[in-house]
């Protein structure tokens, strides 16, 4: 048998030491636990940690991964771009577990990783709470409450998102090979952080943690299986409405650097839920276009691209449980092409829950596939 393919070579400073420690204390995966954190706390955390992890593997992982390994052609694009994530890439490795590369987007950054160095005692057990409350909420209900998000993402003593994606490879059984930040050029290319940037970096216990993890907002975590080739999973914060918002940032229109960064990909395999029904409002029509022109193969719940758009686009659908209307207002707009698609096909069961429920609280899912 060949020998693994060494990781390629990244460029910037190398922040593995750091990744492996916020594995084994935010993650309760395997590997030494830093000087100056008591056994106590971490029992204390990983036992809820654990516990969480654990059920959400036996009642969610199982079922879909059972599911998707059936449904997923195997001659889909190994580059998998899943924007509106939150701060989930556990999914992503559920539906695509041999992807090449997985690129997530949303409105959080990934997060300071040198606060693990540091930080101690009340301020830990505080920061390690806010982790084990929302990964727990994550895990139970298969998505995350971007209010939620907002709080332990971007103030998060702790960078809260790359503690998501590396319980996410200890779920799945994935070794953790390095980690990287990054910045996006004007043509799309990345820039990795180095020395230099870092010593324009905020100071802890100087600066505030929000000031401090959009400085790390973009974050490279490579992977593997136990014997297997490195993998990348990218997860980038970006507003991805059209225009300009308060407190998140450049739309895609003034700041096009993210859709260059996509384009370059070529044809990809995609997904998204529970993503508030934004790719139906005409707000959020620039990462829509990008979808309906480069995506082959698509898996989403309701907030995915509705047939208004992807029919005429030159795909077709293929529909799983049940959808009467949405149980939020945001997707009342698109409510009844959604209820026309899942009325005219085929009833197929669903056993999971995939993102958001109807409002009749029944589960769905829907496929998108490019026609041949």
């Amino acid at each position: 048998m060949a020998p693994p393919v060494p990781p390629p070579v990244v460029e910037g400073h190398d922040f593995t030491t750091e990744a492996k420690a916020l594995l084994a204390v935010g993650a309760c995966g395997d590997g030494a636990i830093p000087d100056g954190i008591t056994a106590e706390e971490m029992s204390t955390h990983c036992d809820a940690v654990k516990k969480a992890q654990a059920d959400y593997s036996d009642t969610w992982v199982k079922p879909a991964r059972a599911f998707f390994a059936e449904k997923v052609p195997k001659n889909v694009p190994k580059k998998v771009v899943y924007p509106f994530a939150g701060g989930d890439l556990s999914t992503a490795l559920t539906v695509y577990p041999d992807a090449d590369e997985i690129t997530n987007i949303s409105l959080e950054p990934a997060g300071d990783p040198r606060d693990i160095d540091t930080l101690r005692g009340k301020e830990l057990d505080k920061a390690l709470a806010k982790v084990a409350y929302e990964l727990k909420f994550l895990y139970r209900v298969n998505f995350s409450n971007t209010i939620n998000m907002i709080d332990a993402m971007r103030g998060g003593q702790l960078p809260t998102e790359l503690i998501f994606a590396l319980s996410a490879l200890k779920v799945h059984g994935y070794e953790l090979v390095g980690l990287h930040y990054f910045s996006i050029k004007d043509d799309g290319s990345l820039h990795y952080l180095d020395d230099a940037d870092l010593a324009k970096a905020p100071v802890i216990g100087k600066a505030k943690a929000e000031q401090r993890n959009w400085m790390f907002a973009n974050a490279e975590v490579q992977f593997k299986r136990p014997g297997g080739r490195v993998q990348v999973y990218r997860h980038i914060r970006q507003n991805l409405g059209n225009e300009d918002g308060k407190g998140i940032g450049p739309g895609l229109k003034s700041d096009p650097r993210v859709v260059k960064y996509l384009e370059a990909k070529g044809p990809v395999s995609a997904m998204t839920k529970a993503a508030s029904y934004l790719l139906s409002w005409e707000s959020f029509s620039i990462m829509r276009n990008y979808l309906t022109s480069h995506v082959v193969w698509m898996v989403s719940d309701a907030t995915g691209v509705a047939p208004k758009w992807g029919k005429p686009a030159g795909y077709e659908y293929e529909t799983y449980g049940a959808f009467v209307g949405p149980h939020i207002p945001a997707g009342s707009g698109i409510s009844q092409d959604w209820r026309g698609e899942f009325d005219s096909e085929p009833k197929r069961d669903l056993g999971f829950r995939f993102g958001y429920y109807d409002k009749k609280n029944a589960n769905h899912l829907i496929i998108m596939k490019k026609k041949s």
